[in-house]
C-alpha cells in the first residue's frame, strides 16, 4: 500500500491552515473534525477531502484513509486527545510521521516514540518572543 496521504485531525485555526497550505502544494490532504462547521476554516481553495466524525473512533480513521497517511497532524483543542489519536496513529496505523500539538509541555513523556514530534505554541510564542525583543533591544542600542 501507498503511504501519500496528509491527514490533519482538528481543523482549527492552525488545522485549516496547515490542511490548506498542503492541498496548495498538491498533496492528497484529508481533514478529520467532528464538527462539520470548522471546516470553514479552510481556505476556498481547498482541494482535498473532508471527513465528519471523531477521529479516536478507528473506523473514521480509517474512513480518513489514515492506512495511506505518510503524514498525520493532530491539533484538536484538546491534549489528551491528540495524544490518545497520535499513539493510535502509531502503534496500530504505523504512520511514519506523526505530528502533534500539546499546550502542556508536561505531558511529553505520554508520547514517546520517534515517529511522533510535538509542537507546542507555548515554547514558539516564547522563542517568537524572545527573538523579537533581542531584536529591538539591540535596534535600541544601535541607536
Amino acid at each position: 500500500m501507498k503511504r501519500d496521504k496528509f491527514v490533519v485531525i482538528g481543523c482549527g485555526r492552525f488545522g485549516g491552515q496547515v490542511a490548506t497550505e498542503r492541498s496548495e502544494e498538491k498533496l492528497d490532504v484529508i481533514v478529520i473534525d467532528e464538527d462539520e462547521s470548522s471546516f470553514r476554516k479552510l481556505h476556498d481553495n481547498f482541494g482535498g477531502f473532508k471527513q465528519v466524525g471523531d477521529a479516536t473512533q478507528l473506523d473514521i480513521l480509517k474512513q480518513g484513509k489514515i492506512e495511506e497517511a505518510l503524514n498525520v497532524l493532530i491539533a484538536t483543542n484538546r491534549d489528551n486527545v491528540n495524544i490518545l489519536i497520535a499513539n493510535i496513529c502509531d502503534k496500530i496505523f504505523g504512520v511514519p510521521n506523526i505530528y502533534i500539538r500539546l499546550m502542556d509541555t508536561e505531558k511529553e513523556a505520554l508520547i514517546e516514540s520517534k515517529n511522533i514530534h510535538a509542537i507546542y505554541p507555548y515554547k514558539l510564542s516564547l522563542k517568537s518572543f524572545s527573538e523579537q525583543f533581542n531584536q529591538d533591544d539591540e535596534q535600541d542600542v544601535l541607536s
